[in-house]
């Protein structure tokens, strides 16, 4: 066989299902391969949406993700989905065609240095430059991409190379074992936990990579202890608890700051600090924090853990509970801002206003959802108001990129989503501006059989960055823009689209739409004064005694 066979022999052994990409000449050894192959190969119309398919679909199942694109251009592409995989910790293997070995002392058509582009967006990244290394190359890149925390590679196949004959086979995949915390630290938490009057625990993604909901659900309840969760950590606890204390990391103050003021200690399970700085919820490193986590902490100033639990997330904190004694603790301060947080999400459940409120539009749009069905929120002004507002019963329900937060994530991700679960209902939430960013994908759903609702919030302008400039400068330049009609569009794509022209229309569209076989887009005018208004409440927020 030639050197291709033996990477999709080796890409089948690590139970690739899909390959996300778009041809090219010097990839079509690889794809000729897949012709046979049990991979199913998805044909994007950007290799950037490729990207962000595989990004999605290595979030969803913890398995890497792979997409392909040819040299120079197609690789290019591929930049911002492989960076947003790698600073969201989502596995995924890119794999790019290359020029010839015979060209690279040259200069050539299309030649970039691949490795080198790569190398600040991926974990690891490797050019195949002899046939035989191409099992050692392949498993090592999955091995890095999944391991905690997880993240991009990216392997590099020059042309004449892939056309090599080889003889190999692909390499036996080692079994990750559990790692287990340490008695002293787990014993310094349990200690630190028991004297602590005002504890809040802070979760994040990393706790959803680890499969610790149940645990931690259990852990906080036995402890009575307030949960908080970050954009990436929806669903850990369900938003129905009386302990969960819903959503932070808005960069404005909100009602859970007042929680974090009082805190007496932070326990930060699975929490990843490129989604929310330390800085914003303890700005002098006063207060303690505990970390529990698979890898040890990052170094901050206002992040300087009293103890630090290196292992699998949820024996850490079986193991802790059992240490921990809290009974005769008064309740913890965190517990008295519930019903100022869930007032302020009902204030709207009967909002009549048009266009339509951004917590009218998620209020609605959670009504209709189900527990296990599945929101990939793109980035815009619409994506703090999901955060805020959008709340979860389980995991991975609501997908936010909150690391690199790149826009044109919500179509292909849904592309993913729906592949990876075709029997639950999807909703590709997106601002105007991130639509038309990769709406040509759109077209890779119908023909994949993808069927997913695309709910648009439609300002004409890119919204935050309007919001941002409003809170600094008292003004907005630069942002506003024109739009097609994407009714229209969505039909001349072969879609159903639909136009909200009343508040009172959303939830039977919605309703409507998710029940279609093709995939769907609705326009929804939104009102973004409530923007400005948030900031106005936040600057005035008093904090309950």
């Amino acid at each position: 066989m030639n050197t291709a066979e033996l990477l999709v022999k080796c890409l089948e052994n690590e139970g690739v299902e899909y390959i996300f990409g778009v041809p090219g000449e010097e990839n079509m050894q690889i794809l000729e391969c897949l012709k046979t192959s049990s991979i199913k190969f998805i044909t994007t119309r950007h290799e950037q949406g490729a990207a962000f398919m595989a990004d999605v679909y290595g979030r969803l199942t913890g398995r890497a993700g792979v997409c392909l694109s040819t040299l120079g251009p197609g690789a290019t592409n591929l930049m911002t989905g492989v960076a947003d995989a790698n600073l969201d910790g989502a596995p995924l293997v890119a794999i790019t065609g290359q020029v010839g070995t015979d060209r690279m002392h040259i200069e050539s058509h299309q030649y970039l240095d691949l490795v080198a582009m790569f190398a600040p967006v991926t974990k690891w990244n490797a050019q195949i430059v002899r046939p035989s290394i191409t099992p050692e190359i392949v498993r090592k890149a999955f091995k890095i991409a999944q391991a905690e925390k997880p993240g991009a590679v990216h392997i590099d196949l020059p042309e004449n190379i892939a056309s090599m004959a080889v003889e190999g086979y692909p390499l036996k995949q080692d079994k990750r074992e559990k790692v287990y915390s340490a008695y002293q630290s787990m014993n310094e938490a349990a200690i630190a936990i028991s004297k602590a009057n005002n504890p809040l625990i802070l979760v994040g993604n990393g706790a959803i990579r680890g499969n610790a909901s149940a645990a931690l659900t259990e852990f906080a309840t036995q402890l009575n202890i307030p949960v908080v969760n970050t954009f990436m950590g929806k669903g850990m606890i369900p938003y129905t608890h009386p302990l969960a204390l819903w959503t932070t990391g808005l960069q404005l103050r909100d009602y859970i700051s007042c929680g974090f003021d009082k805190a007496d200690l932070v326990i930060a399970i699975g929490y990843d600090l490129i989604e929310y700085s330390p800085k914003k919820w303890n700005p002098q490193g006063k207060i303690p924090i505990i970390h529990i986590g698979e890898t040890p902490a990052e170094v901050d100033s206002s992040y300087i853990p009293i103890a630090e639990i290196i292992g699998d997330i949820s024996d850490s904190l079986q193991e802790i509970l059992r240490r921990s004694d809290r009974t005769g603790k008064p309740e913890p301060y965190a517990l008295k801002l519930k019903p100022d947080i869930r007032n302020n999400y009902e204030f709207y459940a009967k909002d009549d206003g048009f266009p339509i409120k951004p917590q009218k539009i998620i209020y609605d749009l959670r009504q209709v959802m189900g527990p296990e069905d599945i929101v990939i929120s793109d980035v815009g002004a619409h994506k703090m108001w999901m955060a805020r507002h959008y709340h979860c019963e389980t995991p991975n329900t609501c997908l936010i990129s909150n690391g690199f937060a790149a826009m044109g994530i919500a179509i292909p991700g849904a592309v993913a989503a729906k592949l990876v679960y075709p029997n639950r209902k999807v909703v590709a939430v997106t601002g105007d501006g991130g639509f038309m960013m990769n709406n040509q994908e759109l077209e890779t759903a119908l023909r994949v059989g993808t069927p997913f609702v695309t709910l648009v919030f439609n300002d004409g302008g890119y919204g935050l960055i309007e919001w941002k400039q409003n809170d600094q400068f008292g003004e907005s330049c630069f942002v506003k823009f024109g739009n097609p009609d994407f009714v229209k569009f969505a039909e001349s794509m072969g879609l159903k689209g639909y136009r909200v022209e009343a508040t009172t229309d959303l939830v039977p569209i919605l309703k409507e739409a998710l029940n279609q076989d093709v995939p769907v887009v609705i326009d929804c005018p939104v009102d973004y004064n409530e923007n400005s208004r948030f900031s106005q409440r936040s600057g005035g927020l008093c904090c309950p005694i």
